[in-house]
């Protein structure tokens, strides 16, 4: 069995390589992504390469999980994944400035254990924590405090009783004190308006 390299240098790849430049075929598995994403002027490919950001980023948010990793390595994947995410947005930047569908309108927002939201949880803003990383020493901490804070910031919901409580006749027009002899005057005044 030939090695990849050598089936790189036979005849038949070289041609059919030089047959796909032809005819307009980019194989994304062998090119590198572009650097600078504005370049690129077709959605197709826009799409393709945002494709191949997201699978990267799946791939690496489940190695995130992996128990065996360090730290340190923790760190590292998440700061590529929060990378990755910036880029992935700046290619649906791209494809809405061509044209293409809005990817960034259906942007979901993340939630944590309790089912409460994230602050900068979605919308592709801020900087992420996946997976293990939120267990991290100085990660738990922050969640910590900000779980701290809204919790200190949050009152508790009024009841129905509470809110019949500030409802009067007044709010219903049934006051009596409401109807003086300038205002009937004038309402008068205007009723007659009104029909002549």
């Amino acid at each position: 069995m030939a090695r990849n390299s050598e089936k790189a240098q036979s005849m038949l790849f070289r041609f059919r390589e030089a047959q796909a430049a032809d005819l307009g075929i980019i194989d994304a598995g062998r090119t590198r992504r572009p650097r600078v994403i504005t370049e690129v002027d077709s959605i197709p490919s826009c799409e393709k390469w945002r494709g191949q950001v997201l699978k990267e980023v799946s791939r690496k948010v489940s190695k995130i999980q992996d128990p065996a990793l360090s730290d340190y390595q923790i760190r590292d994947l998440n700061d590529e994944i929060n990378k990755l995410m910036r880029e992935k947005h700046m290619w649906e930047v791209q494809i809405r400035n061509l044209g293409g569908p809005n990817y960034m309108r259906g942007t979901g927002k993340m939630y944590d254990e309790t089912g409460r939201e994230v602050p900068g949880g979605g919308g592709g803003k801020g900087y992420k924590y996946f997976g293990r990383a939120r267990e991290l020493p100085g990660v738990k901490e922050l969640f910590e405090a900000a779980r701290q804070v809204r919790a200190d910031n949050e009152k508790p919901l009024e009841t129905r009783d509470d809110l019949r409580k500030a409802v009067d006749a007044k709010y219903y027009g049934y006051a009596p004190d409401e109807e003086d002899e300038a205002l009937l005057a004038y309402e008068a005044a205007k009723e007659k308006e009104a029909f002549d």
